[in-house]
């Protein structure tokens, strides 16, 4: 279930509230009952779960597009690149 962030109008709280997708968002602040908007986050990032091709399972140290394995431009562990 994911955490949304709010936070009231009135007081300024800002709280976080574990709720369905499908549950309606929130509309009032549980220490003063003012009005709370819904916040946008980041998110939790990329969770990547099965099979396939990567990096590590691969034993090579880049990602595809050429870029280095970490983002940064010397590349990370010996600084290899994909040749794809």
């Amino acid at each position: 279930m994911p955490a949304y962030e709010y936070q009231c109008d009135a007081c300024g709280n800002r709280f976080e509230q574990r709720q369905k997708m499908s549950d309606p968002a929130m509309d009032s602040c549980p220490g003063c009952g003012g009005a709370v908007k819904r916040l946008i986050s980041g998110g939790a990032g990329v969770i990547s779960k099965g099979g396939g091709s990567s990096s590590t399972e691969s034993g090579s140290n880049c990602c595809l597009g050429g870029a280095p394995c970490c983002g940064e431009g010397g590349g990370c562990g010996g600084g290899q690149f994909c040749h794809q």
